[in-house]
């Protein structure tokens, strides 16, 4: 255990340290040069084009150094505001983190926020300021942000570059004499926290995991923790760049564990492992189900795949333990899911490799979040869509769910920042100047307001200069209220939303006008209206289109028509249809650009 070091790597998105893992890999020799390429420890496609992590991924690398060996077990990290819980289950299966601030960018709203949760498992920190070979650089200045935010000695933070590989021999030898070893008694009961899984479509789940007391054999019985499931341990191993197996895990190390688990559900990250015959006293602390904060349906386009879309979701949950989804149907959309997801960013991905992997072109419709409404007999109802809200006259409250924002930017753009967040019914509850010319803004402001386009917007407003990161906080009542939208007198479900009564007649005024330029014009008149409850508050008419009786006595070739008719029906697979008004897909995403 005494040569044995667990360490993670924390920053704010695209700080460089997928880079810098690359760099610790290659100078340890851990991946050989044929192997290697950027960013070694991403191995989905998504995660190279957009240049982010979207999953955890644990290495282990030996390192010799005064003569001894040493194990480094790296956890590479998210560092995106949506993959939060993951990181902090990462977090607790080390005793050291690397800090690594971009010298350019200086500290990031996301870098303060993985920072306190790493100060909270009590983690040595390692301050590392990298891309220090870039002409934009400041090292002084973020030198100094460094010192104030974790009170540090300045010749204690590293410089390094992970592109040109500086500093890199100092970051390895820091992580020997500053990280402690792991504490733990080989000879207690079998404890260890699952921090991650992946699905292997062989094997099928393999849970990763750190042993905090005790050791785990192969083919001993295990059962989890939290979900009371039993299995036997097929196969133990460390996590090299592919799995090597070995007969036994000790204390302090980390591991895999593959024992034929064919379902997601069966294994939740931040579970207690233990063996059957003789487990541990109690369970880790801070295990949690991951709540998802936005709500959207997803639909196939075509109605006849529904059932593949089920399979690809399901293979989905396999590889995402924290993708929740549930069926349901609509009126206008046919069947399809509602899914929940942690963020808007986390919906964009999983839409995406919906996409991609399974090839599966999908319908989202409008995000929203989960509301607690409170009925005339004081029943709670959770309401996670729109149709779901019971009638205004059942309705004794409704409680929406609140966020702690927190933003930091640069003094020039805290005006306008101030007015974004006031005009989305923020209360600013503190304003904290890092430097002279960077500012810390916390705001409490419910999560409806943010699920849109508040993070494009606050983008715009500081020229990408402002970073972005809440907690959820709790539910407060609203006066919210249920805004349908009628095509021809027939209400569309997938466009109806919950909002605040102060924006409904605004909002409603908006997605009418919206619908008005986006509905292809019919040979009838077409009547669009935004209601609340009984009472219409917006309206729209789409005049007939006069039918063109000459367009038939078109002459030429038939293949002509027939190339002209094939490019008509793939158009209409596009499209549903709401009685007899044809609604193009773009309509159901207007709503989300309805501010544009």
């Amino acid at each position: 255990m005494e040569q044995i070091r667990n360490f993670c790597i924390i920053a704010h998105i695209d700080h460089g340290k997928s880079t810098l893992a690359d760099r610790l890999l290659e100078t340890t020799r851990t991946v050989d040069a044929r192997n290697m390429k950027a960013q070694t420890l991403d191995d989905m496609d998504l995660e190279r084009e957009r240049g982010i992590t979207i999953k955890s991924h644990a290495i282990q690398m030996s390192y010799h150094l005064d003569g001894k060996d040493y194990i480094l077990n790296l956890i590479d990290t998210p560092g995106h505001v949506d993959f939060s819980y993951e990181v902090s289950r990462s977090i607790a299966a080390c005793e050291g983190a690397l800090l690594i601030v971009d010298a350019s960018q200086g500290i990031q709203a996301q870098t303060i926020s993985n920072l306190y949760l790493a100060i909270d498992q009590g983690l040595e920190i390692i301050p590392v300021l990298n891309k220090m070979d870039l002409p934009g650089a400041m090292p002084e200045e973020v030198k100094d942000q460094i010192v104030e935010l974790i009170g540090c000695k300045r010749e204690e933070i590293i410089p390094a570059s992970g592109k040109t590989g500086l500093g890199v021999d100092a970051i390895l030898e820091a992580i020997v004499t500053r990280v402690p070893p792991p504490k733990g008694d080989p000879n207690k009961p079998l404890k260890a926290l699952v921090f991650d899984s992946v699905f292997n479509s062989y094997r099928g789940i393999i849970a990763y995991f750190k042993i905090l007391d005790g050791e785990i054999r192969t083919n001993d019985q295990v059962k989890f923790m939290a979900t009371e499931r039993k299995y036997q341990a097929e196969e133990v191993g460390n996590l090299y760049l592919e799995r090597a197996p070995k007969k036994v895990i000790k204390t302090g190390d980390v591991g895999y564990i593959i024992s034929g688990i064919k379902e997601a559900r069966e294994v939740k990250v931040g579970d207690t492992l233990t063996l059957v015959d003789n487990p541990c006293a109690e369970a880790i602390k801070g295990f949690e189900d991951v709540k998802p904060m936005v709500f959207a349906g997803i639909y196939p386009v075509d109605t006849d795949d529904f059932e593949e879309l089920r399979e690809a979701m399901y293979k989905l949950q396999l590889n995402d333990a924290s993708l929740v989804f549930e069926p349901e149907s609509s009126a206008a959309l046919g069947f399809g899911f509602r899914c929940g997801f942690l963020g808007m960013l986390h919906m964009e991905i999983i839409q995406e490799r919906l996409e991609r992997e399974f090839n599966m072109t999908v319908i989202t419709t409008v995000p929203n979040v989960s509301y607690h409404a409170y009925t005339t007999k004081d029943e709670l109802l959770i309401v996670n869509n729109p149709s779901d809200l019971p009638d205004p006259s059942r309705i004794n409250r409704v409680e929406e769910p609140f966020i702690n924002a927190s933003i930091i930017t640069s003094t020039d753009y805290v005006g306008n920042i101030m007015s974004l967040c006031m005009g989305r019914r923020g209360i600013l509850k503190n304003q904290h100047y890092l430097t002279p010319t960077r500012v810390e803004l916390n705001f409490e402001m419910p999560m409806a307001e943010v699920v849109f386009d508040f993070y494009d917007k606050l983008k715009s407003f500081s020229r990408g200069y402002a970073s972005f990161d809440y907690s959820p906080s709790d539910y407060r009542p609203s006066a919210l209220v249920k805004l349908d939208i009628y095509i021809n007198k027939s209400p569309v479900d997938a466009l109806s939303a919950v909002i605040h009564r102060d924006r409904a007649q605004e909002w409603g005024r908006k997605i009418c006008e919206k619908l008005r330029e986006l509905i292809p014009r019919q040979q009838f008149e077409i009547v669009i209206q935004a209601g609340i409850g009984a009472k219409i508050i917006a309206r729209e008419s789409l005049s007939a289109l006069r039918k063109d009786v000459t367009a038939k006595c078109y002459g030429g070739d038939i293949s002509r028509k027939r190339k002209l008719l094939e490019k008509q029906k793939k158009g209409k697979k596009r499209m549903r249809q709401v009685g007899n008004v044809e609604i193009p897909q773009s309509a159901f995403m207007a709503v989300l650009k309805i501010d544009d």
